[in-house]
């Protein structure tokens, strides 16, 4: 009920993020219900509706990081003395923001039951061409023309919205300081007499700035063994060409889907997750390293604050484009291996699902760091610094940022894709 009242009375841009949370588990939703009317249309492909019921999870992972960038930036659940007063904390701010991001991703994963039993035909006839063709009862992506489980049908809606929830309550639980910080506010419930000490609004879920590098040396090791796992792999699972119907089939002689080089895959994406903390603090030191001027300076030191803000949601960004670079490296010319055209109109949802949730994770972590950064914005301007100087700043810490990611992001892509070309 609380969920539901702070939703109803969020500020339009809490409303825009939580719509984004929102449609990003419509999309996951809709893709897992995908994978089961394939496995309803084609019971003796078990292998593969399995195979597309586990690429599922590379959006369901896209859409639990951006159900937790936009708890984080959600202002609607404080850790402030009034929550604590009325019985609230660090604790059960994390639980009532996870109950929010489940709230929203039921709502998505509702919308998507309704659109897919509207495109298999169940509701009213299907209007797209691709899901009720001739043939489609017994072949189509959607499994139009077989029962679908009721059961089934629950359970892997609810996926989402438990996963989001999870995620959103392990990330913003109280560590150490942040407990200890809660027990003091709440010190009006002692004795009645006690007025807080603090009603600032804390950071949550933000690793401090000293404790952002300390995930660098891991990333590094992560993905350069992902990268040479998938060239092992890519060396010993060698074999006759894909066939034609194969999922996701793979260049230079690899049939089907090794799982060694999907291993591969996602170790080098975790590594550069655990990368980014690390990289964006690197990338303060190098802006601020030498004499620099007030420029520099304050580009630098403020994208070292604010590492362990932006850092996982660059990192996932550089993940995600890594793995573009690399679909495109490998299925430039439209056709895969085997002469067909691999991506269809549920790959393409898949892939543009990933992306908005990279994209939308990031500009959401920028907005939450400028907001906790604007006590300090406004001393200084009320020194006397120009806005310019500000203005200035922000566009040298993404530049900055950009030059550096860029070429690692080229680096790695190549060097996963390097054994498909030989």
């Amino acid at each position: 009920m609380l969920s539901l009242r702070l939703a109803r009375g969020a500020r339009p841009l809490a409303l825009l993020r939580r719509s984004l949370v929102a449609t990003a588990a419509a999309g996951t939703g809709f893709l897992l219900l995908c994978a089961m009317g394939y496995a309803t249309g084609h019971p003796d492909q078990t292998d593969g509706a399995v195979v597309r019921l586990l690429w599922c999870a590379v959006p369901l992972a896209a859409t639990a990081q951006l159900a937790i960038a936009v708890a984080r930036a959600d202002p609607s659940v404080p850790f402030g003395a009034g929550f604590a007063a009325a019985g609230g904390g660090p604790a059960r701010s994390a639980l009532l923001a996870g109950a929010s991001a489940a709230l929203s991703c039921a709502l998505g994963c509702a919308l998507a039951l309704l659109v897919f039993l509207q495109l298999r035909g169940d509701l009213s006839g299907s209007w797209l061409r691709w899901a009720d063709a001739p043939g489609a009862a017994a072949g189509g992506p959607l499994g139009a023309g077989h029962p679908l489980p009721a059961a089934a049908t629950v359970t892997l809606l609810a996926v989402v919205p438990a996963v989001a929830a999870a995620a959103c309550a392990a990330r913003l639980w109280p560590r150490g300081a942040q407990r200890a910080r809660g027990a003091r506010t709440g010190g009006a419930l002692t004795g009645g007499r006690t007025r807080p000490r603090s009603t600032e609004r804390v950071p949550r879920g933000a690793e401090p700035p000293e404790l952002a590098a300390r995930g660098l040396p891991w990333g590094i090791a992560l993905t350069a063994a992902g990268i040479a796992m998938g060239a092992y792999t890519s060396n010993t699972d060698s074999g006759p060409p894909p066939p034609s119907d194969a999922l996701l089939p793979l260049p230079g002689g690899l049939g089907g889907s090794p799982p060694g080089v999907v291993g591969g895959w996602a170790l080098t994406a975790v590594g550069l997750v655990l990368a980014g903390p690390g990289l964006t603090h690197l990338c303060g030191r190098l802006l601020a390293a030498g004499r620099p001027g007030a420029l520099r300076l304050l580009a630098g030191r403020v994208l070292q604050q604010e590492a362990g803000r932006l850092g996982h949601s660059v990192g996932v960004l550089c993940a995600v484009a890594t793995g573009a670079y690399a679909a495109v490296e490998l299925y430039g010319t439209g056709s895969g291996p085997s002469g067909h055209r691999p991506f269809g109109p549920l790959t393409g949802l898949g892939a543009a699902l990933i992306v908005m949730c990279a994209t939308a994770s990031v500009l959401t972590a920028a907005l939450e760091a400028k907001s906790a950064r604007g006590g300090t914005t406004d001393a200084l301007l009320r020194l006397g610094t120009p806005p310019r100087l500000l203005r200035g700043a922000a566009a040298l810490r993404g530049l900055a940022l950009l030059v550096l990611l860029t070429p690692l992001t080229w680096a790695v892509a190549e060097l996963s894709t390097l054994p498909f070309h030989r």
